[in-house]
């Protein structure tokens, strides 16, 4: 396995900000694996939207506002034009929480999360 780092560090603007997000976001639902701390198992989902600081996530799995998080996104082959999935290999920490979308306990759970450190895993 091929490791291919990146990181991106957080810089201090200053000044007053009316919104937390920052760069484009992008509408896309790819796969994604929640790799849980508290617990044995991984947990997976879907994102809801994508951006180079931060996530978008529904997920079977229950996230706290502050907690560290792990996860993994699969960007398919054929999505990026290549002969294999790609995987990304993220460290950031959910910032917001949204109760499921339907009344049913066992529907998907939305967090946002920032991303504070990626790695780009290729199999070789």
């Amino acid at each position: 396995m091929e490791l291919a780092s990146a990181r991106r560090d957080g810089q201090d603007r200053g000044g007053t900000v009316s919104e937390g997000r920052t760069g484009k976001r992008f509408p896309l639902e790819l796969p994604i694996k929640i790799h849980k701390q508290d617990s044995a198992g991984d947990a997976s989902g879907v994102t809801g939207n994508l951006s180079a600081a931060g996530v978008y996530i529904r997920a079977d799995a229950a996230l706290d506002v502050g907690s560290p998080v792990e996860f993994e996104i699969t960007l398919p082959a054929d999505a990026i034009g290549g002969k294999e999935n790609i995987r990304i290999q993220c460290r950031g920490r959910v910032v917001r929480k949204d109760a499921p979308a339907g009344s049913d306990p066992a529907d998907a759970h939305g967090v946002a999360c920032v991303i504070d450190s990626y790695e780009f895993i290729r199999n070789s």
